[in-house]
């Protein structure tokens, strides 16, 4: 006998170990001789992460693909795996030194320090995939990939991978060594992706300075315009005003640019300023990037330390300086005024402010001319967000990534790789088309260590091995050398972008590689499009000259119920731990896939993951009133064979409710195929089917009890199959308990195969039972609008039915009369007077109501309401109407009105419906 409640706590993790013993999550398990192949890789979460509620999301859409395509008995295999994280795990494991008062990395030393990484790893890393297991990830964990390799080792199949990759994009002349510009993060003193950075906007400061033009030159610069903008009046000036929000990087600058078509500078291009404090001699050019309208219209130009200042640096031939030691402090160099060499970086720039200031109390025309309070955006470290992001110029590795992308936009337009939703094309586009080199190396120490050696002279050799590189060296030097191998490490993206193919056995000839490559669906997050889903094209299609899948799937962000970014500034965080320990593994995971609409982000509220555990409840009571009731399995049952409407009609709205749980998975529409099977259990199976058969249970005909506990008992086990890939846990509980009667079960339930109901419907026994739910929906629409007491038993008088409609209504009445608390249903020729009215089919259906309500006051208080909700309707349509009321609300405040009108028509159309009954 099935317990009382279901309980998730003492349930999951029993079923979970059955899956596990069972090898149920093995690639190939379950499969048909023959099958086609199914493969997901996972994206790969951090090896320091924890489970977020975005993983929980990513990896439930991944499951229900996965074990759906296992019941259809496809060779399935889902890669699991973790990243190495590079910047995250460093920075861990040097906290950790640091908090237990231990020597450092640079005490320890390289080789050391990664040890103690490992060892980290070891006992602390993975914690997200074992929570993953509580989510009831279907993973074949036994295959678990690191994208470091077992232990990082050279002959690691993972770093052989990585290597190889490396080795022959370089002999391909794809990566090459450059001084450029990246973003750089003083604390690490590495280069970091732009992923790793977030612009954090802040009360800073514009600081106009005035830069002394050189060799006594002087123009004329206009103060005064008329109406149509012309200047009227002018001032000799031998200085050009710039503006900076970083004054410390003056002391890198090599040149003013001016706009070729900006009037006020003409005459000066080709001169030159001397940069106060330091006295450089350098020149203004001319250059589109200047803006004429934005401040004075010129812009002191520092190559090495802005982005964009590079590229004008570049096309103007400008000095490239560097002011900036890998620590952020101004560096030790003749050029720079002794007062600043060695100062942290914003000190620096106080010491800088402070001088510019004196020196224009001195000379009014030189120096600070005055301070702008403005709110800025500052690049910020992402995980921290507290050390500000420098661009910094210097030595790295590049991918020439313009290269790559053209046969991974070639693939997206000709079909082969396809965005659902389509919308992403665009931004993945939007990104190739105007790709820049991809810098791939960091100055970290964990991570894959480029294999790359320097000759006495800096000369690189890129190889497989040290003794690869030695050969090369000896032989380019007709002698043998002492060679030093690069101390960066590559990206953790590099060995990333990888994953589809290295986790399969790559670059050796592996079964699994020839088996499961190219993978069929990735499903990951929008944001990592152009540092991850587009890598991964270019690599499999550059190595492997092919697609590594057919189809991204890219779900939204989950937000909380106001629609509002979770961060933990906020407090509105939900973990999904809690989640499970609240609400048990199968509510969380159906609330995620309920609300997983296309293209739209998921305002994740608790009623609604509450709402969902109360169904969880209703299946498991459903199965437990069926056993009460002796419905069992029958061998041999033939759906097709029922003799009952009852029992013809629900094989039929299973097959329905089945084939639309189908498409919406197909189509990659989980909210429907969700909302499809919550639909059918819940609202057809539980509330009509369940309710119609009490009376056949409780009835003498044996023959018709028989048909209903068989037909029973086969819907059950279709619903607990759609459910399956949504529900895995309770539904897998139940499959056991109802198998334990009858004939013993083939499979566990995660291995069964998915129902094909195809030719199962029956129209007329569909027409008969949709008119009986038809007429009793109506009587309880009624009898809740007009607020007929609920103890009240009605009169319902039919008229003008045919012979169809009253052959119904003699084999419905005892149902009709139960389930919609009426007194007697009676056919008449004419509606009696104060009656509220529906149709159904061709009769008119008529409930008098005159000694239950009163009808006048009944009409007022309907018409009002009507009234009230066209003035909600209104006065809404009038906020959306507003240009500038829709330009300055939030998103979610935009959403919440558009919400509060879709339910005021809902409401009034119901309302409206209740009043036209009565008139």
């Amino acid at each position: 006998m099935l317990e009382k409640s279901y309980e998730p706590g003492a349930v999951e993790t029993r079923v979970y170990a059955d899956w596990l013993k069972a090898n149920a999550f093995a690639a190939g398990a379950g499969a048909a001789p023959g099958a086609e192949t199914f493969t997901i890789v996972i994206p790969p979460p951090n090896v320091t992460g924890s489970l977020h509620i975005g993983h929980a999301l990513n990896n439930t859409i991944q499951d229900i693909l996965i074990r759906y395509n296992r019941m259809l008995k496809k060779d399935v295999l889902w890669q699991p795996g973790m990243d190495h994280a590079g910047i995250a795990t460093q920075m861990i494991v040097e906290r950790q030194l640091m908090e237990r008062q231990q020597p450092g990395r640079r005490e320890m030393g390289r080789e050391k320090f990664v040890e103690r990484i490992w060892e980290w790893k070891g006992e602390s890393g993975g914690t997200i995939m074992n929570q993953l297991k509580r989510l009831g990830a279907s993973a074949d964990f036994s295959r678990e990939r690191f994208t470091m390799g077992e232990n990082g080792a050279v002959d690691d199949q993972m770093v052989q991978a990585v290597t190889k990759v490396f080795v022959e994009l370089h002999q391909r002349g794809l990566i090459y060594r450059a001084k450029r510009l990246v973003n750089w993060h003083p604390g690490l003193e590495t280069a970091i992706s732009d992923l790793e950075v977030e612009n954090i906007e802040i009360k800073g400061h514009m600081w106009h300075l005035r830069y002394p033009l050189a060799d006594g030159v002087t123009y004329q610069f206009p103060i005064a315009h008329d109406e149509q903008g012309a200047p009227t009046e002018w001032e000799t000036r031998d200085y050009i005003i710039v503006a900076t929000t970083r004054p410390e990087t003056m002391l890198g600058d090599s040149g003013i640019a001016v706009h070729p078509e900006d009037e006020r500078y003409a005459s000066l291009v080709g001169k030159f300023v001397d940069l106060p404090l330091v006295g450089r001699r350098i020149p203004i050019v001319a250059d589109d990037y200047a803006d004429p309208a934005l401040g004075t219209g010129a812009v002191k130009i520092t190559p090495a330390h802005d982005f964009n200042d590079f590229e004008v640096g570049v096309r103007n031939q400008l000095e490239q300086i560097n002011v900036f030691t890998t620590a952020g402090n101004i560096i030790d160099a003749d050029f720079v005024p002794a007062a600043y060499r060695g100062l942290e970086r914003f000190v620096a720039r106080k010491a800088i402010v402070a001088d510019l200031t004196a020196l224009a109390e001195d000379n009014p025309t030189r120096g600070l001319d005055h301070i702008e309070d403005k709110k800025i955006m500052v690049p910020h470290d992402e995980k921290s967000k507290l050390v500000v992001i420098e661009p910094f110029l210097t030595d790295q590795w590049w991918v020439k990534a313009d290269v790559l992308a053209q046969p991974a936009m070639a693939a997206v337009r000709e079909g082969r790789t396809k965005f659902v939703p389509q919308q992403y094309e665009n931004t993945y586009f939007a990104w190739l088309e105007n790709i820049k080199p991809w810098c791939i190396s960091r100055q970290l120490w964990w991570g894959h260590q480029i294999p790359a050696w320097f000759g006495p002279d800096q000369e690189v050799f890129v190889a497989a091995s040290a003794q690869e590189a030695q050969a090369l060296a000896d032989t380019h030097y007709g002698k043998p050398v002492a060679l030093r191998r690069d101390d960066d490490v590559l990206d953790t993206w590099f060995s990333s972008a990888l994953w589809p193919f290295s986790t399969l056995g790559w670059p050796n000839d592996t079964a699994e590689m020839r088996r499961y490559y190219p993978t069929d669906v990735l499903v990951t997050g929008f944001d990592i499009i152009f540092f991850w889903v587009a890598r991964m094209m270019m690599m499999g299609l550059e190595f492997l000259h092919e697609e590594p899948f057919h189809t991204v799937y890219m779900h939204a962000l989950v937000r909380d119920e106001k629609g509002q970014k979770m961060s933990k500034t906020k407090g509105n965080v939900i973990d999904p731990l809690d989640l499970i320990d609240q609400y048990g593994a199968d509510a969380t995971r159906f609330t995620l896939a309920a609300m997983a609409a296309q293209g739209r982000d998921i305002k994740l509220s608790m009623s609604r993951v509450e709402g969902y555990r109360n169904f969880v409840t209703k299946i498991w009571n459903a199965a437990r009133f069926l056993e009460m009731n002796e419905c069992r399995r029958v061998v041999g049952y033939d759906p097709k064979a029922n003799k009952l409407p009852l029992n013809r009609w629900i094989v039929g709205a299973t097959a329905r409710g089945a084939a639309a749980v189908t498409k919406g998975i197909v189509d990659y529409k989980f909210n429907e195929a969700a909302n499809a099977a919550y639909d059918f259990t819940w609202g057809t199976f539980c509330d009509w089917y369940v309710e119609f058969a009490k009376p056949v249970f409780m009835g003498e005909d044996e023959a018709a009890k028989a048909e209903t506990r068989a037909t029973a008992a086969w819907a059950l086990d279709q619903i607990l199959t759609i459910l399956h890939p949504f529900m895995p846990f309770v539904t897998e509980e139940l499959w056991a308990e109802t198998g334990k009667f009858g004939t013993p079960r083939d499979n566990m339930l995660i291995l069964t195969e998915w129902p094909d109901l195809a030719g199962l419907e029956d129209a007329e026994a569909d027409a008969d039972l949709t008119w009986l739910i038809d007429v009793i929906t109506n009587v309880r629409s009624v009898r809740s609008e007009m607020n007929v007491p609920a103890s009240a038993k009605l009169a319902l008088v039919v008229v003008g039915a045919n012979e169809t409609t009253l052959r119904r209504l003699v084999a419905g009445t005892s149902l009709i009369t139960r389930l919609a608390r009426l007194e007697e249903i009676t056919p008449q020729a004419e509606v009696p007077g104060e009656s509220a009215q529906f149709v159904v089919g061709e009769a008119t259906w008529a409930l008098p109501l005159a000694e239950f309500i009163d009808i006048p006051t009944e009409k007022l208080r309907l018409a009002k309401e009507v009234a009230k909700l066209d003035g909600e309707v209104a006065q809404i349509d009038k906020k959306l109407g507003n240009e500038q009321f829709v330009a300055k609300a939030p998103e979610e405040v935009i959403d919440e009105q558009k919400a509060r009108r879709e339910a005021a028509i809902e409401r009034r159309h119901h309302i409206a419906e209740a009043l036209k009954r009565l008139s």
